[in-house]
């Protein structure tokens, strides 16, 4: 297992996959923060900096992934997506190209760059988006899998990663699988899905959770769309309380793709969010944001001691 942050694992992923002919990467001038940088250092010629310009770097994505190209369009996400919706919606989306747009520095985890560039919104923009599949892996070895499996999934695909490195929670032997959850750390009472860091923020709850002699069971939700439907049946029916965890809106997001799940299958359990309440953040370290904002180990601690009884 590699501590890494996941846009770490997707920049080591791109050198090694870069020999294939058929990969084109491009970036709006953050190639170093994004990672991108080591794909371009090496393969230059498919490299290309498109700068501040994030609508013209996504439809030169999906013009040459329409002659073949298997087309990354990578930048900071709160750019990525908000200032290329039309662009994402249309010349992706709609046309179905293939096109990977990946988004970094995503969420509150953003931390001191302020909430501008807190990206909240991007899983429901990307959800809502017919033909769009949407990842966020939970740690570096994922981010290295889930960038390889890209290379072969014909389609629009958003992959959202982050700024903070995160424990290790995979090793080699993990397969990551498109539209496939698991199950982190196998227990009972109460079921924790989460997504991207949450699920390391989620582990440090389950350790506090010891001293309350609760041990619930904690799901890897890394793909949103297509959502493991299964799997989150399966896990609500055997606990009959659930938790939500994600570093995003709680409108929009894991939370409620969960919900859509348990609602379309009449599954009724007690359900508790954690995530951003439909507010705007302010400027901070991750640690004093998520506290504030009720995204820390604490408050899943407190989530579950709530639901636990139940």
């Amino acid at each position: 297992m590699k501590d890494g942050a996941t846009r770490d694992g997707y920049g080591a992923c791109l050198e090694e996959i870069g020999a294939d002919p058929r990969i084109v990467v491009l970036d709006a001038g953050v190639s170093d923060s994004t990672r991108s940088k080591k794909f371009g250092d090496k393969y230059p010629e498919r490299f290309f900096n498109m700068g501040i310009s994030e609508g013209d770097m996504v439809c030169t994505a999906a013009g040459l992934a329409t002659t073949g190209k298997v087309a990354f369009a990578t930048g900071f996400a709160c750019f990525l997506l908000g200032r290329t919706m039309d662009q994402t919606l249309v010349s992706v989306a709609y046309s179905n190209t293939n096109v990977k747009l990946v988004g970094t520095h995503a969420g509150l985890a953003v931390g001191e760059d302020g909430p501008t560039a807190q990206m909240i919104v991007d899983l429901a923009y990307t959800r809502a988006m017919p033909n769009m599949t949407v990842i966020q892996p939970a740690d570096y070895e994922e981010a290295v899998q889930a960038t390889r499996a890209l290379v072969d999934h014909v389609g629009p695909v958003y992959l959202r990663l982050g700024r903070p490195k995160v424990k290790g929670i995979y090793d080699s032997s993990y397969k990551f699988q498109i539209g496939k959850g698991n199950v982190v750390k196998q227990g009972q009472d109460v079921v924790i899905f989460a997504t991207g860091g949450m699920v390391q923020e989620s582990l440090e709850a389950m350790k506090l959770l010891e001293g309350d002699n609760i041990h619930p069971t904690l799901v890897n939700i890394s793909t949103i769309k297509p959502i493991d439907s299964q799997l989150i049946i399966e896990q609500a029916q055997k606990h009959g309380a659930v938790i939500t965890a994600e570093d995003h809106n709680v409108i929009g997001g894991l939370g409620d793709a969960v919900l859509e799940v348990l609602s379309d299958n009449n599954i009724l359990v007690p359900v508790k969010r954690i995530g951003v309440k439909d507010t705007f953040a302010e400027t901070g370290s991750q640690e004093e944001l998520y506290a504030k904002y009720g995204l820390s180990s604490e408050h899943i601690q407190s989530a579950v001691i709530s639901l636990a009884g139940k």
